[in-house]
């Protein structure tokens, strides 16, 4: 999954391929990747899907 996030270590947002489709702990859906920069991990949280 490809998706733009916010590298706390570069201070910029980053686009970010190869992210993965993840659950926090506490039932949140976030996707995960690496800054293509300094490498460090990224996390982005999915807003809820709504049910139809």
């Amino acid at each position: 999954m490809e998706f733009e996030g916010y590298c706390v270590k570069c201070h910029k947002k980053q686009p970010i391929k190869d992210g993965t489709v993840k659950e926090s702990p506490n039932g949140r859906r976030m996707v995960q990747g690496t800054c293509p920069e300094c490498k460090t991990k990224v996390t982005r949280f999915l807003p809820k899907e709504k049910a139809a």
